[in-house]
């Protein structure tokens, strides 16, 4: 969207209020932590890891999860209905209990559905802070959301920051962008969609490996299989109110105002307010 921000050298207390939020959302504890503090004992405290062929069983419904959503978000987005965050969360909890009793089997079919409902939450999201779904920049950017949820607990805080994973994805991101608008109903088949998707995929598929190594610890069944769902679902649609809180203001005060406020911020989060 077309930036109108003010020339302002410090953020409105409102708006620096939204922008801790932010940080609270894009920094916070990993979907890992937050899936162990869930199964507790259950894993006896180890990584949640998959084998070798869970992990290929990973990778490919990943694929077919980024590709799908791919589609919506070049084709159907802009038609989104506005739904409440409790009806998509509902729904991502009915896919995860059929994940959740049939196992990893089940994924490659759960995840491409659950994949999409949450494309359509991030949407709503988008909408309710000033984005224009009819425009590429903005559905690729709902799309970019995937991206920013798969920190490792092992992760470098330096290196898996919020801006950071912005950075990395900056260059696909546009050019992905400038192809959808100039295409109109973009193809995701085309290298530079083909692109995005891997590189979106690389991060979110460790989120992924997460919740399906969780979903498969046998005593969980379906209701595990549901609240781990849920719990994915309100995961990325809290990085979505992050990520969109930050565009919102960037819109309006300038990027580089709102990056240096926020990593002042997201220092003030981990390493806790100065002595005296």
């Amino acid at each position: 969207m077309t930036a109108t921000h003010n020339q302002t050298l410090e953020l409105p207390f409102e708006d620096m209020q939204a922008l801790a939020e932010a940080v609270r959302l894009l920094e916070r504890t990993s979907l890992a932590g937050r899936l162990t503090r869930m199964i507790g004992d259950r894993i006896g405290g180890a990584s949640l890891l998959l084998p070798a062929i869970g992990r290929k069983a990973v990778a490919a419904a990943v694929d077919a999860a980024l590709s799908a959503a791919m589609r919506v978000a070049l084709r159907s987005l802009r038609q989104n209905q506005v739904r409440a965050p409790s009806f998509h969360k509902s729904l991502a909890s009915l896919t995860g209990a059929a994940g959740g009793a049939a196992g990893l089997v089940a994924l490659p079919v759960e995840l491409p559905v659950s994949t999409v409902l949450i494309l359509r939450g991030i949407a709503d999201v988008a909408r309710a802070e000033g984005e224009d779904l009819t425009e590429a920049q903005t559905r690729i950017a709902c799309m970019e959301v995937f991206a920013l949820g798969g920190r490792s607990p092992d992760d470098d805080l330096l290196d898996s920051t919020y801006f950071a994973a912005r950075a990395v994805l900056a260059k696909s991101v546009s050019e992905a962008a400038k192809f959808a608008a100039a295409q109109g109903a973009a193809k995701e088949s085309a290298p530079v969609i083909v692109k995005l998707i891997s590189e979106i995929a690389s991060r979110f598929g460790v989120a992924v490996s997460q919740k399906a190594a969780a979903q498969a610890v046998p005593v969980l069944g379906a209701v595990g299989g549901a609240a781990i769902n849920y719990a994915f679902m309100d995961h990325f649609l809290g990085l979505a109110r992050g990520h969109f809180t930050v565009r919102r203001l960037e819109r309006l005060h300038g990027p580089d105002l709102v990056r240096s406020e926020y990593e002042r911020l997201r220092k003030i989060w981990i390493e806790g307010p100065p002595a005296g």
